[in-house]
This record gives structure tokens, sequence and C-alpha cells, in this order.
């Protein structure tokens, strides 16, 4: 079954049809319409999707995930070629089953799910290019008995995803060993299935390892018991008949942002902050998310009201800087909740750092300017590029950009930035630049720690909608200037 989403995403003002439009569409009377002909008639892309952190979501600020912000750069891709406007419909299958029958019955132009391209799927669908490589694990609870093999699951309880390609590797397990068994679960997602391991519902799962990778910030008890698949390859799916048209479209459109790097950082954008985790870490800052995030709530809050930030991204920043601590202190003399620096406290106004009602308001509107001062910089770089400010100072981040257009890059994309603030410890680099050495590391993980605290907050918190600008920014990016601001 199919849940009609609200359209996501709008229509730009387009000239009429030119004349590769109306080629398309004559003779369409003896024959049926293709489906780029139809997309481009009814002006309408009609896509299948699931809802996970992984493929498409309603985020504190609309819809998000990186299948979303796929589907509305292809949406624009198809606007521009053709000069038409062209706004998405979307529509959540109910169970991950009906995905694949829904393309083939054409009750949708194609489905953007984070399939996984598999011989069985073929016969019913046909596949567009592959943008993105993934694992599949085999996923238990920590501190229960590690698996050392496959003939030690006789007698657990593996639970997978109904219709997946984890059910179609079971399946090839099965050949060579008849007594393996597992249970297809047709009513749960993916995410649903690692809670119940986290939880001791079932003793194991199967899941991609971007999943896997997201899920265990804020399900620190899951790990890999052993790698079932090492490369699976991810792609949409379109109708077997009719499609050449749109695949076609599909295939230059996905080697445009290959070659421009927007795949990249779409990418990115989802799992940069994933490579690295923290057992300990995470577990700490759930708790301490009870127990010492209460008190200060209402007073981030209000800070989000006053500046348009997300209320948990701000907490994220209180929590790396302070882990929510007012009377935090560090070796070189910054204090409080925001750890604000004498100089940065006096030119926000601020008489004492170590009271959270004044730390918070002023750490708030510090991000704010920061922001504000790298206005070139489109969303969501202009926040990573704010945070690492926040964290090294906004000279160090203006040197680092300068590094990253001496090698030739794009000083606009975190990717790029985030490879050369190390190289501000370098005598090499940093006798270059104005501001000079600094530890350029540290504003690198100071980053992925608050992004990795952010998310889990978007999670714990799912409901709370407040106005804060991580939309997608589709415009073509100006030129590039020649010097730093």
């Amino acid at each position: 079954m199919l849940t009609s989403l609200e359209k996501a995403g709008g229509s730009v003002p387009m000239r009429k049809a030119t004349i590769i439009f109306a080629a398309l569409i004559l003779g369409t009377c003896s024959r049926p319409p293709s489906t780029l002909e139809e997309i481009l008639s009814s002006g309408e892309l009609r896509v299948v999707t699931r809802t996970s952190p992984t493929t498409f979501y309603r985020g504190a600020d609309g819809h998000e995930g990186p299948e979303y912000l796929l589907v509305e750069g292809f949406a624009e891709f198809l606007s521009n070629k053709y000069q038409r406007p062209i706004s998405v419909a979307y529509e959540s299958a109910d169970r991950f089953a009906s995905i694949l029958p829904a393309v083939a019955a054409r009750q949708a132009h194609f489905a953007a799910a984070g399939l996984t391209i598999t011989p069985e799927r073929q016969n019913q669908v046909t596949f567009g290019p592959s943008y993105q490589e993934v694992k599949q694990l085999l996923v238990y609870r920590m501190h229960s008995k590690k698996p050392e093999d496959l003939e030690s699951l006789q007698g657990k309880r593996l639970e997978v995803v109904a219709g997946s390609s984890y059910a179609e590797t079971l399946e090839g397990i099965q050949v060579n060993q008849p007594e393996f068994t597992w249970s297809e679960n047709p009513n749960s997602e993916v995410h649903e299935l690692l809670a119940a391991v986290a939880a001791r519902k079932i003793d194991y799962t199967v899941a991609d390892s971007t999943s896997f990778d997201v899920h265990r910030h804020y399900m620190p008890e899951l790990a890999v018991a052993m790698n079932l698949k090492e490369s699976d390859q991810l792609a949409w799916a379109f109708p077997k008949s009719n499609s050449e048209g749109i695949r076609a479209e599909a295939d230059a459109y996905f080697a445009g942002i290959k070659t421009n790097g927007k795949l990249e950082q779409i990418l990115d954008r989802y799992y940069g902050h994933t490579d690295e985790f923290n057992y300990v870490g995470t577990r700490i800052f759930i708790r301490q998310y009870d127990s010492r995030l209460p008190p200060y709530l209402a007073m981030f809050h209000d800070a989000s009201r006053q500046t348009g930030a997300d209320w948990r991204l701000l907490a994220a920043i209180g929590y790396q800087e302070s882990h929510w601590d007012p009377s935090a202190v560090s070796p070189t003399g910054v204090r409080g909740l925001m750890m604000l620096t004498t100089s940065t406290a006096n030119y926000m106004g601020v008489d004492d750092r170590e009271d959270p009602k004044e730390a918070i308001p002023a750490g708030a509107r510090y991000f704010a300017k920061l922001r504000e001062r790298l206005s070139e910089i489109p969303e969501p770089d202009r926040t990573w590029f704010a945070l690492a400010a926040y964290n090294v100072g906004y000279g160090h981040v203006r040197d680092a950009q300068r590094i990253v257009r001496m090698q030739g890059g794009n000083p606009r994309r975190w990717l790029s930035v985030k490879e050369a603030l190390p190289l501000l410890a370098q005598r090499k680099w940093y006798s270059q630049v104005p501001y000079g050495y600094a530890r350029g590391w540290e504003p690198v993980k100071y980053v992925e720690n608050v992004r990795t605290y952010f998310e889990i907050l978007n999670w714990l918190e799912p409901d709370d909608h407040t106005e804060f600008p991580l939309e997608p920014d589709l415009t073509p990016e100006p030129a590039l200037q020649t010097a730093a601001n």
C-alpha cells in the first residue's frame, strides 16, 4: 500500500516548451506515452520511497534524506533541460515489499528508496546508475554472545525485512546450508528491527552498512557480528517498459553530480559524521540527555527563537563544549556551558560566562553571526563552516579556504575545507596564510561530533519543528572569488 505525501518541492517559472519537448509528445496518439513523456506532459514526477533516515523523512524543517535531495535535484535537472516546471509527488510505501510492484504496475515513475540491484529484482524492474555502495551486515546486541559463524545462529531468532535484498542473501546461504533458518517480517522497517535487536526482542537482523552507521549513534548497543555481503550497489528502479528515456536522463543527471561533487556532498551530509563511533561517549550523551539537559531546554528554545537556529544544534554545540556543565573551565581559560572566550564574552555583552542564562543566548547569537559572515556558502555546508569557526576561529576557517584555492579546489565545499584545515599545523601551509598556525584537526573533529549529537537529538526529539535553514540549496553556485573575505 502506498501513502501519498504532500508535494515536496515547488516549481520555478519557465518558458514555453522547447522543440525537444514538442518532439517527444508528437506521435503519442499511435503508441502509449513513455515515462518521460508522461512526466513532461503532466509536469509531475511521481516517486515511491520509504521512510527512514537513509532515504526520506520529515526533519525539523521539512522533508529530508539523501533520496529526497537526489530526487529534488533530478527534478530541477529535468526542469532546466526541458524548460518547463517539474514538481515531485512522493508516495511512501507502507511495506518495503510493495515498492517494486508499485513501479512495475506504473503507479510511480520510479522508486528512490535505497534499493539494492539484484538479479531477482531485475526480473521486475530495470535499474538506473549506481550512486552508492554498501555492505550487508549481520547485527547483534553488544554484550550478548557474538556468533563466530553462520552455524552459531541455529536456534536463534533472526528477522529481516520481507522482500529485502537481505532475504535474497540468506536464501543463497540456505542453498548450501539447508538447516539455516530465519524469518521475514512484512510489517517492520530496518530501523524497527535494529531497535528490536537493541531491546533483546530478537537476536539478530541484517542491515546495510549505512543504516547501521546512522542508527548505532542512538542505539549504541548494536554491533556487527559479520559481513554477509561486501558490495551492494544502490540505484533507482524504473518500469521495464517505456522507461528508456527517463533512465537515460537519470544516467546524465548522476554523471553530472558525480563529476561536480554534488553527489559526494549529499552523501557527506548524511554519513560524513558517522565514520567514527564511540560507544562510551554515545551512552554518556544519551544518559546526560535525560539528567543534564532538562534544566536548560527552555533556554535553548528561547535562543532558537531569537536566532532561527535549531535548538537541537545549539544544544549539540553546548554538549560538545561542556557536556552541559555551566561551571566547565578549559585549560586555556574558556568557560561556561557554551565555553566562551573572554573576548567573545565581551563582544557579546556577557558579564558572567558561567551563568547559562547569559551564556546560551550569547553562544547562539555568536554562532548566528558566524553563519551570517559566511553567507556565500550554500547550506548545509555554511553550518559546518560556522561550527568550525566557532571552534577554531573565523580567520583560520578563511585561511583553510585560501589553501583550498591554492590547491585548485572549491573553497565553498566543506568536503574540501575539512581536508585543508589540518594543513594549518604544517609550516609549509600556515606560513602562506594571514592567521598562521592552528591545530586544524580539532575543528574537523568538533564538527563531526556536533553533527552526531545533533542527529541523535533529532531522533530523540522527532516532533519539534523549528526554523533552521538546512533545506537543500539547489541553485547553481556563483563564480568563485579570487580571495577570501
